[in-house]
């Protein structure tokens, strides 16, 4: 299939979407799909109806259908670590049934669920009180990777739709700056703190925790006990939670068939929970669920996200496109593309098969974006007019959360604009047209033939955010199979934290360590000592 495809684009590469617009006047209403309310226009790609029934072909050769099967049938498919790859059981509905070793984990889930909204009521009501009875009127999230970015993508997403008596904040990176500028202005009796980590020994989610500890008894006059009413934790090591006075009460679990950039439906989005209400927290899961029952159900050459990946395999493989600029027509989507970040590039950021063999061809192209009209003012240029091809997800809605005058008309006008000048340019002969001197046209003419999907939907409620990211998990989840790579491992992350464990107590000690690593790191290690002082 792959050299059928090759020979295919061969013929199609140099072919303009100008003239496939020309030869198919109803192209534009033809290669679209709908589901679940969400609604997919990619007729700007530089495809005909052969490349599809080509793409789909190769994605029935792969054994989609097969993946799709065996993951919502709680197979182990993360060979690598062998696991199953179950976030799709986090927003099963109750009575439907997922099995993991002989045992069906939808139960369980509910179970946590209903865990969850009962704290979350507590808490929203004023009935849960710190150690001086004061009601939590902020929240802190501390985490990292997914534990981070999955609650703090979907907090600013729904912020329309959040408790505003409240401060949420999310703490991640183990710069100290992180930590004291998202506390600076707290008052310890009324703040609430998460710690999420699933061993509760994460390097980063653990260090900002002591601090919010040690920040925390200062406040409260340090009596120890004011921990278990300022904390509680996402995690599943009970003995290590206890032991940071954390009340194993108050310990939401979840599994190890979850990985965390698939997570934020999970105890992990507890933050969410508090923020939204258990009422739209189960919203956005019927939104995923919706999605996930599309993808696996309806045949691929209407399957969104099996489009949506395949399209980037066609780019990715056989144009060379190296990256994927998506962007969200709504402010509230702005830390969106940072969230699609981790789950596309850990997911597919992979150089062997699922067989541990090298793979001969490209992965993982790089995610990237920025929301609304901003990047109209930066990058686009790039995007116009630059050398690069770089294939663009538009996403927008038909009604704004925020009525305000002509706002939205201009927004979505801009969206519309853009797809258009990307896929049809501007010809010489039209710049000309316009009296434009003959020594500006090269400047002034705009190649086109730049590829892009635009995603429409009615509106972003908690169930459209839920839809989106199952959009996107599940088109990664398209090219990793057909990639035959692991999409569900990371060893990618352990390298650099191995590492740095043995740096650290070179940088802390206070006699001048033997190093032993390469001349580049030795000579930092030691000036980084000296600007300490220690030298």
């Amino acid at each position: 299939m792959w050299r059928d495809l090759q020979k295919h684009y061969a013929t199609l590469q140099g072919l303009h979407l100008r003239t496939l617009f020309a030869d198919d006047p109803a192209r534009g209403e033809r290669m679209t799909a709908e589901a679940a309310g969400l609604y997919l226009d990619y007729s700007k790609n530089r495809i005909n109806d052969e490349t599809l029934k080509l793409l789909v072909r190769l994605a029935e050769r792969s054994g989609l259908r097969a993946r799709i099967d065996a993951m919502f049938h709680g197979e182990k498919i993360n060979v690598t670590e062998d696991r199953a790859v179950l976030h799709v059981a986090l927003r099963a509905p109750k009575g439907a049934s997922i099995v993991v070793d002989g045992k069906n984990v939808v139960p369980e889930v509910h179970a946590v669920l209903d865990k969850m909204a009962a704290f979350a009521e507590r808490v929203r009501s004023g009935q849960w009180k710190g150690h001086s009875g004061k009601p939590i009127r902020s929240v802190v999230n501390i985490g990292i990777g997914g534990s981070d970015l999955g609650p703090a993508m979907a907090y600013e997403a729904l912020r329309h739709y959040s408790d505003r008596s409240r401060t949420f904040r999310f703490v991640s990176n183990v710069d100290g700056t992180d930590f004291v500028e998202a506390t600076r202005d707290l008052d310890p009796a009324e703040t609430l703190f998460i710690i999420s980590s699933k061993t509760f020994t994460t390097l980063e989610t653990m260090t900002n925790a002591h601090s919010a500890r040690d920040w925390s008894l200062r406040g409260l006059g340090g009596d120890a006990k004011a921990v278990a009413k300022h904390f509680v934790a996402v995690s599943t090591n009970a003995e290590k939670v206890a032991a940071f006075g954390i009340d194993t009460a108050n310990m939401f679990e979840f599994w190890d068939w979850v990985g965390g950039r698939y997570s934020m439906d999970s105890a992990i989005g507890l933050s969410t929970m508090l923020a939204i209400g258990p009422d739209h927290f189960r919203a956005m899961l019927d939104g995923f669920h919706a999605i996930d029952e599309h993808f696996r159900n309806t045949s691929f050459d209407r399957n969104l996200p099996v489009l949506m990946g395949l399209l980037s395999i066609w780019y990715n493989d056989f144009f060379g496109a190296q990256t994927v600029a998506v962007l969200p027509y709504d402010q509230y989507l702005k830390r969106f593309p940072a969230y699609l970040q981790q789950l596309t590039m850990e997911s597919n950021g992979k150089h062997v098969t699922r067989a541990g063999t090298p793979v001969d061809h490209q992965t993982g192209p790089i995610y990237w974006g920025e929301p609304g009209t901003n990047g109209q003012h930066s990058f686009y240029q790039l995007i116009h007019q630059g050398t690069r091809l770089i294939p663009c997800d538009f996403i927008a809605f038909g009604e704004p959360l925020n009525p305000l005058g002509r706002h939205h008309d201009l927004l979505l006008a801009n969206v519309f604009a853009q797809s258009e000048a990307l896929a049809f340019g501007k010809t010489p002969e039209e710049v000309k047209a316009e009296g434009t001197p003959d020594w500006l046209v090269p400047h002034r003419v705009f190649e086109g033939n730049r590829p892009s999907n635009t995603i429409m939907m009615d509106r972003l409620t908690p169930a459209a955010l839920g839809k989106l990211v199952a959009l996107y998990e599940h088109s990664v989840f398209t090219q990793g199979t057909i990639w035959d790579i692991d999409s569900f491992d990371q060893w990618g992350v352990e390298l650099g934290k191995v590492l740095a464990q043995r740096i650290i107590p070179e940088l802390e000690s206070k006699t001048e360590p033997k190093l032993g690593h390469d001349s580049s790191t030795n000579n930092l290690i030691r000036r980084y000592r000296k600007l300490k002082g220690k030298m």
